[in-house]
């Protein structure tokens, strides 16, 4: 049982928020000139379709500006409006799924999505130090 609930907490989403929090904590205060990033193209963010993303600066900025709204939960009900409205990128249960289960499936989403960010930023974090002749 212990097992299990370890586990769970390791994986909790508070957890993984704080991770990504710190991570882009840790990348803000190592990165001390975020300008020598820019014109560095990214290596791990070819498929966005962000425009902003398309170089190491972007990327930073793209980090901490999602580090910020998560931290601050503000999205405004207009925003969650519009994207309901917008087809998802992956398949999603019908809309009939009780929502336990809706709940789950979206869950499961998010925590991918804040490790793979954690992962990008702490990539991030070391190409700087890489940039600047830092050995790790």
């Amino acid at each position: 049982m212990q097992n299990t609930d370890a586990k769970l907490k390791k994986n909790s989403l508070s957890l993984m928020l704080k991770r990504y929090s710190s991570a882009v904590s840790d990348m803000e205060s190592t990165i001390l000139l975020p300008s020598l990033l820019r014109d560095v193209p990214s290596d791990w963010m070819d498929n966005c379709e962000a425009a902003q993303a398309n170089d190491l600066y972007g990327n930073f900025m793209m980090l901490r500006t999602i580090r910020n709204t998560a931290e601050s939960s503000l999205v405004l009900l207009e925003e969650q409006d519009v994207r309901r409205k917008e087809p998802s990128w992956s398949p999603e249960p019908d809309q009939d799924t009780d929502s336990e289960a809706l709940f789950e499936f979206h869950l499961r989403g998010l925590c991918s999505v804040m490790n793979d960010l954690t992962k990008k930023t702490q990539s991030l974090t070391a190409k700087y130090l890489s940039m600047i002749g830092v050995a790790q």
